[in-house]
């Protein structure tokens, strides 16, 4: 692995929060993983996300994937990141819709997201979906707690205030933030938790 950059799988899918999957790309782009190496981001963008990224940021697909190293199409399941010899530290959903999460949940593999998403569980590789709806009915609950017991880390998008955010982006960088944190990866998005003064 020391021959090679640390190497993340991106997906974005149509739930609303595009702006995760979008902020994570770009600072991965400028980050280095826990031992200086780069990290390699392979993106995948469901068709939903489209419209989604266009909606809530004004984004076109194009300007999304120029943020990404390399770029897999959602149905090309003979892409490399569907196999389990493609060496790949971990995947993240960001946003991960409730379809996306059920096909996960449920083995389906039934496109590109969910398969790279079914190898990451299979080989024992950190899998995080950042699941986005409210409320939650009783079939959203059980998918999450699946996953969860097949190893994947359930991680809703939801702001702190700890930190006094004084904008949207400084919300939206503090969870990115923590979603880094789980890769080992070095950044300065967001303060630390120092305690809370007396």
């Amino acid at each position: 692995m020391a021959d090679r950059p640390q190497r993340l799988v991106i997906a974005i899918t149509g739930a609303t929060g595009a702006v995760y999957g979008v902020r994570l790309l770009q600072h991965l782009k400028q980050a280095a993983g826990p031992d200086g190496r780069p990290v390699e981001t392979h993106l995948v963008i469901s068709d939903a996300a489209v419209l989604t990224l266009h909606q809530e940021t004004g984004l076109q697909r194009k300007e999304v994937e120029a943020l990404a190293h390399v770029v897999h199409k959602q149905n090309n399941i003979g892409a490399s990141i569907a196999s389990g010899s493609f060496q790949a530290d971990g995947m993240v959903i960001a946003p991960c819709s409730m379809k996306t999460l059920a096909s996960v949940a449920h083995g389906l593999s039934d496109n590109l997201i969910a398969r790279a998403a079914d190898v990451m569980l299979k080989e024992r590789r950190r899998l995080i979906l950042m699941v986005r709806e409210t409320p939650f009915n009783l079939a959203h609950l059980r998918n999450m707690t699946a996953v969860t017991e097949m190893g994947g880390v359930i991680f809703p998008p939801l702001p702190s205030f700890y930190h006094q955010p004084k904008s949207i982006d400084e919300m939206v960088d503090h969870t990115v933030a923590r979603v880094i944190d789980l890769f080992g990866i070095c950044h300065n998005l967001a303060p630390r938790w120092n305690g809370m003064n007396p």
